[in-house]
């Protein structure tokens, strides 16, 4: 059974999706119900089930992180992909805010450098939007590339950190 909730941010919409483990998906968008489908692609055998106070909760501190992803983060996440997903998800997580990487390095970092293109994919099957900050992984290049949730939105979340940093800085 998976318990969702919607709430909305600065980013759009949010869904957050949690089992008994933890959360198991925030996903970011503009529509409910193209959310909703994709998290019934995520998650084809499960029993999906709209609302509870628990996913009510969660949901409100999903998006007050998503406002302020320099506070602590602390709910429990119940991640689930290949072994291969989940070291590039480990990796993205020790990003720190504010800084960005690419995809080459963080092959580098899990011992592939040759797997590019399937950190890329890994990125792009992340099911924990902005918790797994898949955002701040950039082209060799230093070009913004695809992002799942919009190339806008990935823009705006790095365009908030860089802000953030300056504040710091001259806080």
């Amino acid at each position: 059974m998976i318990r969702f909730g919607f709430r909305d941010s600065s980013l759009g919409l949010v869904l957050v999706a949690m089992s008994e483990g933890g959360i198991r998906a925030i996903f970011l968008g503009d529509d409910q119900n193209e959310l909703l489908q994709d998290l019934e692609r995520r998650f084809p055998h499960a029993r999906l089930m709209q609302g509870g106070d628990d996913v009510t909760a969660a949901a409100s501190e999903v998006v007050a992180w998503i406002e302020d992803p320099r506070r602590s983060f602390d709910l429990p996440l119940d991640l689930h992909g290949t072994p291969f997903q989940l070291r590039v998800w480990k990796v993205l997580r020790e990003i720190p805010f504010g800084k960005t990487t690419t995809y080459a390095a963080i092959a580098h970092a899990i011992g592939a450098p040759k797997a590019v293109r399937a950190v890329a994919q890994a990125c792009g099957a992340n099911p924990l939007a902005v918790v797994i900050p898949c955002h701040r992984v950039l082209r060799a290049d230093g070009d913004i590339s695809g992002y799942r949730w919009g190339i806008e939105r990935k823009r705006k979340l790095l365009a908030r950190e860089q802000q953030g940093l300056l504040s710091e800085a001259c806080g």
